[in-house]
């Protein structure tokens, strides 16, 4: 068995516990949000934005419970790079883009976003349509993420639709940040396709990341455009992270006056930053879904490498941009590369490595609060179905 798995005689009786958990999680969790999501249908009717409130409120406590998985198997989150504190602002909105290896990502960067209260209940995640269909699917549905659908026949209908639900879903409540993987799938199904069309249009061949597609970013640049100024604070915060390469970070003033920038109570319809995370798992091989369920496989760190680009810096034109983000996959694969042969990145970070701890007396009061909410739940239909069943028999008395 390869030194990256646990050879015990606790390994898999640990398994099974871990993830019999892990479903009585879901059984628990989430019916609870959705039946919580349902009873308050009224307030949504008469106060739209306080039941988005409370359901980002959920939603987050329901991504804490996923955030539990990877950390007690030991699968660690370690941060650095460029300091992210501009992006925590009221009123600033940010998109994620982030390489994708494996079905780890996404609940490896839930685990790393629960940690800063602010991120989860504002964001909206764009993700393959196939999840639609899991046992999660219910849960973005309600909480208004998007399914966008691959194949050529399709995409140009599917990007329409992005912007569409920009403009109906994530503007009207008010959300912050947005999730995106340009690559459109994981590496593994992606490499063979991203290296010949690389060849066919004399590009470098990259191995650890395939080839962006650039259509849904245009088209979220689209609706809502870079945001042409910067405050003091802001430019402030950027200087602090300039690094030693010209690789197209934030670093300089943008010439602008600040006090042109709107003010909060001004309708904002502009992307403020873009948080570019470069995801590197231990040797190259990556974790997945079942290895965070069971956690058979040893303990590791994950290393989320941040670069924060202020959208006032990007190039203006659809063929800039395209070069830009081709750029920054490029930069990736070599801080992949480098990271894989020696252990470490080779660039400078103006945030050192840290470690993300999870609360565990947050995460166990989360839990009693979906175990609790589920046992109402339940004397609720129990109430109902008495009242429904005494009806019927006196309707026929």
């Amino acid at each position: 068995m390869s030194d990256l798995f646990r050879n015990n005689f606790i390994t898999y009786p640990k398994a099974l516990f871990r993830t019999t958990i892990v479903i009585i999680n879901n059984i628990y969790c989430i019916p609870t949000y959705v039946l919580w999501m349902t009873l308050l249908l009224p307030v949504k009717s008469y106060k739209p934005d306080l039941y988005y409130r409370i359901e980002g409120l959920f939603f987050h406590w329901l991504l804490s419970v996923v955030a539990m998985w990877s950390w007690t198997a030991g699968y660690d989150i370690v941060e650095l790079g460029d300091d992210i504190a501009p992006t925590r602002k009221k009123d600033v909105r940010t998109m994620v883009i982030a390489n994708h290896q494996s079905t780890a990502d996404v609940p490896l960067m839930m685990a790393s976003f629960t940690t800063k209260p602010d991120i989860l209940p504002n964001i909206m995640w764009i993700m393959e349509r196939l999840f639609k269909f899991t046992n999660f699917g219910i849960v973005s549905l309600i909480h208004q993420d998007f399914f966008i659908s691959s194949g050529k026949n399709v995409r140009d209908l599917s990007i329409k639709k992005l912007m569409e639900h920009i403009e109906e879903s994530f503007i009207p409540r008010m959300r912050n940040w947005m999730v995106l993987f340009p690559e459109g799938g994981f590496l593994r199904k992606r490499k063979e396709v991203s290296q010949q069309y690389a060849l066919k249009n004399n590009l470098p061949l990259m191995n650890h990341v395939s080839l962006p597609r650039v259509g849904a970013l245009k088209a979220i640049f689209s609706v809502l455009p870079p945001h042409e100024t910067q405050t003091t604070s802001q430019q402030g915060n950027n200087n602090s992270c300039k690094q030693s390469t010209n690789n197209g970070t934030v670093t300089q003033d943008n010439g602008e006056d600040p006090a042109a920038t709107p003010t909060a109570t001004e309708t904002r319809h502009y992307l403020d930053y873009i948080l570019d995370i470069t995801i590197a798992y231990p040797n190259g091989k990556p974790l997945d879904i079942l290895n965070i369920i069971h956690g058979i496989r040893l303990p590791c760190p994950t290393y989320f490498l941040y670069r924060l680009y202020h959208t006032s810096q990007l190039p203006k034109t659809e063929d800039g941009l395209t070069k830009w983000l081709y750029e920054r996959w490029h930069e990736k694969e070599k801080i992949l590369d480098d990271f894989y042969k020696n252990g470490n990145f080779s660039i400078p970070v103006a945030m050192p490595p840290i470690v993300v701890q999870q609360d565990m007396l947050r995460l166990v009061i989360i839990n009693l609060f979906f175990i609790t909410s589920t046992y109402v739940h339940l004397q609720m239909f129990y109430m109902l179905a008495d009242y429904c069943n005494r009806f019927y028999v006196l309707g026929f008395a």
